[in-house]
């Protein structure tokens, strides 16, 4: 399973953090599909935030985990951060063996 949590301060999104495979098995296709899906959102939304938007991220990427904070352009990065987490909602809803969100303040 996947799990998503994002990291809110004075609520506003002020990061993300990915861990694990959403797929069981290398038959598992709906796995396949949301790790897919959720890692290409995830560089998406992290390359706009950087080369779109111009914020500062502090960002940790390994083998099944992906790691953003921001460290500057809170407020302008929030419709982004916002769409992320709607797109990661709904996935979830469809997928929900595969996909896990947590929200902390």
């Amino acid at each position: 399973m996947t799990t998503v949590r994002f990291y809110k301060s004075d609520n506003a999104i002020c990061g993300f953090n990915i861990i694990g495979h959403s797929s069981e098995s290398c038959s598992d296709f709906n796995g396949k599909l949301v790790c897919a899906a959720v890692s290409s959102a995830a560089y998406m939304t992290v390359n706009t935030l950087t080369e779109v938007i111009g914020a500062k991220v502090s960002a940790k990427i390994s083998e099944a985990q992906m790691k953003v904070l921001l460290i500057s352009g809170i407020e302008k990065s929030q419709p982004i951060l916002k769409g992320f987490r709607i797109h990661i909602e709904q996935l979830s809803q469809q997928y929900e063996s595969n996909l896990k969100i947590i929200s902390e303040v």
